[in-house]
């Protein structure tokens, strides 16, 4: 089968052709030819205004509940949110039911990936059933295909435990993932600590509980020498100890959900479920200083903590709804929409490059004769979002009806094409 994109400019700060507006022929999931006036009359042509390719998108933390809560996702509806959203690859916390802490479960994951419009990989879990008391077999999963280790959205509580974690990853140049949450600080908090949270009556988080973690965290990795990613890191102050332990020379790297970059706890007054998150959205001033780190390129990738949840469990009073929400689809247009200074070179590297060498992934550049790992956008497309668009078999999601400018139009993975109608 062949693919002809007609016209697409190309942004790739590896490639050859970035920033030059190109056809590209591909073929039996190849790029065979790049240039000018290609022609191929057997081939699918795809031809849109202001169509740009990327290398795909990768997304280090999503939950696909496959296995066990199949009623708010499965992986192949997770695959097709993904790849509506422009993600080429997509890793699933082990957070399942059983959770994905042996090499049966990571081959489940692998077996089913084969057959979807995006690679879905494993993030095994660092102790068996992510309850955080005993270490899983993690070399046996990374053996299997786990891509890196993470008790998902349970990070590790114990100190000595961790340690023996990234001591233990090290064998195999892996990598550990952890949301920062002291959980112990404040355990019944709902929202961010602060002014929003004694008007509106609810209990407070603490940006404390997640710094802590952090400083912590990086001390552990420091004493192993090991590699360690923080993901939804939403205090300027926890970025501040990453951006030391970098110019330190500590292999450290860390992702920012969209949703923390477009709403602040304001936005809570209206007690919305679907921003009920953790960790919890924080002040205006906070998530300015999270857009202002992008921009500096103080953070390494976005991460989407897609957390796909069915009706009952958001429709009902604030206090006992699940946290998390769905974000697969829109997280490009919502980054672009919080920051529209962002220039297409840095959002590359935010959603594909950078993660692509942190977690060592095989590369993907435009250029003739590779393999084809690719994401179509539009960015200066304006639309509204609507729950239509949304693939995941949830729609716990904040922005439906918002209007945005920056469009995704589908995913290009070997053989596999997919494309948004």
């Amino acid at each position: 089968m062949k693919h002809l994109l007609e016209q697409v400019v190309i942004n790739d700060p590896r490639s050859p052709f970035n920033g030059s507006r190109q056809d590209i022929l591909i073929q039996d999931g190849q790029i065979t030819a790049i240039g000018q006036g290609l022609i191929a009359d057997d081939a699918h042509l795809i031809q849109m205004d202001g169509l740009v390719v990327s290398p795909g998108w990768v997304d280090p933390f999503a939950h696909f509940n496959d296995p066990g809560s199949e009623h708010k996702e499965t992986l192949e509806s997770g695959a097709a949110a993904a790849s509506a959203g422009g993600f080429t690859r997509v890793f699933v916390v082990p957070n399942t039911k059983p959770a994905i802490d042996a090499k049966t479960q990571v081959e489940y994951i692998m077996a089913k990936s084969a057959g979807l419009p995006v690679q879905v990989l494993p993030l095994g879990a660092i102790t068996k059933g992510t309850e955080g008391k005993e270490l899983a077999e993690m070399y046996d999963m990374q053996a299997s295909g786990a891509i890196a280790f993470s008790d998902g959205l349970k990070p590790v509580q114990s100190s000595g435990l961790l340690v023996k974690a990234l001591q233990y990853v090290k064998a195999f140049d892996g990598l550990v993932i952890q949301i920062p949450d002291d959980t112990s600080l404040a355990p019944h908090g709902l929202i961010n600590e602060g002014i929003i949270s004694t008007q509106l009556g609810l209990p407070g988080k603490p940006m404390m509980a997640e710094e802590l973690m952090v400083a912590r965290d990086i001390k552990l990795a420091r004493y192993t020498g090991s590699r360690l990613h923080f993901t939804a890191v939403s205090s300027p102050k926890s970025l501040e100890y990453i951006r030391r332990a970098k110019e330190s020379g500590l292999d450290i790297t860390c992702s920012i959900t969209p949703y923390h970059l477009f709403f602040c706890d304001e936005d809570l007054v209206h007690y919305d479920t679907n921003l009920k998150v953790n960790p919890p959205l924080r002040t205006a001033a906070d998530r300015d200083a999270l857009r202002k780190a992008v921009l500096e390129g103080s953070i390494d990738c976005i991460a989407t903590h897609h957390q796909p949840h069915d009706y009952d469990a958001k429709i009902l009073e604030f206090e006992y709804a699940k946290f998390g929400m769905i974000g697969l689809e829109s997280a490009f247009s919502v980054v672009k929409k919080a920051l529209p200074e962002l220039k297409e070179e840095q959002l590359v590297k935010l959603f594909s490059l950078n993660a692509r060498t942190i977690f060592r992934l095989p590369e993907a550049i435009v250029r003739e004769g590779a393999c084809a790992d690719l994401t179509l956008f539009q960015p200066d497309q304006e639309y509204e979002f609507s729950k239509e668009m949304i693939r995941s078999k949830c729609s716990n999601s904040p922005f439906i009806g918002q209007q945005f400018k920056g469009k995704v139009v589908g995913t290009i993975l070997g053989t596999k094409i997919s494309l948004n109608n």
